[in-house]
């Protein structure tokens, strides 16, 4: 995957620095990039060959999503990989635009202030809808792009997977943990060797070694849960989405946490990076479901089958 992922990276180091992120966050016009994105074609990744597109399989786009999470990414890019991959099986035309995906109305749509178009899942059709008729709006959190939609569900109609869109965008807000959870935790470590108190670096003292220890456990943990969610391709299994979302977005919070102890009062500051990325932990921590939501929908499936939990786990995880 080096051939596929050292070109996107390149392409996002130089489309997308923090700068630009800034810029984004503030209200800049997103065009110029996007179209950068468009002409690059990895916005069709996940579109069948057949279909005009790359034909990759989640898995093999996991390390792109991470990548967009490690550069704390406000742009919907992730989400319009998937929803042109949804529309081409549809037989739908994509819109050229971001493509934002929103599991339900009653939360904020990550991205949404920088859509063009919806993807929304209602529990019974998807509905592809234009950022004009859904009327996002800010939630009111400082440089958040997310948004809550206020107009109606209006739009074309695209088949909805049996299992709607929660499982896939859960596994998709894993890796974007993953990515950035890799990030925080070596500027962390950066952090802490070159930062010197009383003589010596801070990442000399006992403490501080253990702390970035359990980090570094943390983003493992969080690489393997996002690339065991996305093993099964766009068909996710529940299961599958809610041992990925429950181990990444637990560990949001830890590494956020963790990641500004090390770093102390540097680490707010809006001209420091490390704020980008943890108010982008906890953003992806909430949405398509916390680890609370998620924790929920893993115990009443296992509650609801008759099988031994160890065998409930091998057929349901690695059948």
């Amino acid at each position: 995957m080096t051939d596929l992922l050292d070109p996107f990276a390149r392409m996002l180091d130089a489309a997308l620095p923090a700068a630009v992120v800034r810029t984004l966050e503030s209200g800049g016009d997103a065009a110029p990039i996007w179209q950068t994105l468009v002409e690059s074609g990895f916005l069709d990744a996940l579109v069948d060959e057949d279909q005009g597109g790359v034909g990759l399989t989640l898995a093999e786009v996991m390390p792109l999503i991470m990548a967009l999470g490690a550069r704390a990414v406000p742009l919907p890019v992730a989400e319009t990989m998937v929803a042109r991959a949804l529309l081409a099986s549809a037989g739908v035309a994509a819109p050229e635009g971001p493509i934002a995906i929103a599991t339900s109305t009653a939360w904020p749509v990550s991205g949404g202030l920088l859509a063009d178009h919806v993807l929304i899942d209602d529990g019974a059709s998807l509905y592809l809808c234009s950022a004009e008729t859904v009327r996002p709006v800010a939630t009111g959190a400082r440089h958040d792009t997310a948004a809550r939609l206020t107009g109606p569900v209006e739009g074309t109609v695209v088949a909805r997977p049996e299992e709607g869109l929660r499982p896939v965008m859960a596994v998709l807000r894993a890796g974007l943990i993953a990515g950035a959870a890799e990030r925080v935790t070596e500027m962390s470590a950066e952090y802490a060797n070159s930062r010197v108190q009383f003589g010596k670096p801070i990442g000399k003292q006992q403490a501080m070694q253990q702390m970035l220890s359990v980090m570094a456990e943390d983003m493992v943990a969080c690489r393997l849960a996002a690339q065991l969610g996305a093993s099964d391709g766009l068909r996710v299994s529940p299961v599958a989405a809610a041992t990925a979302k429950i181990t990444t977005s637990a560990a949001a919070a830890r590494l956020a946490n963790s990641a500004h102890a090390v770093h102390g009062a540097i680490g707010i500051s809006e001209e420091y990076d490390l704020q980008l990325l943890t108010r982008r932990l906890h953003e992806w921590r909430m949405v398509d479901g916390s680890e609370g939501w998620w924790s929920q929908a893993l115990g009443t499936a296992r509650l609801g089958s008759p099988s031994g939990t160890v065998d409930w786990v091998r057929a349901e995880l690695f059948a």
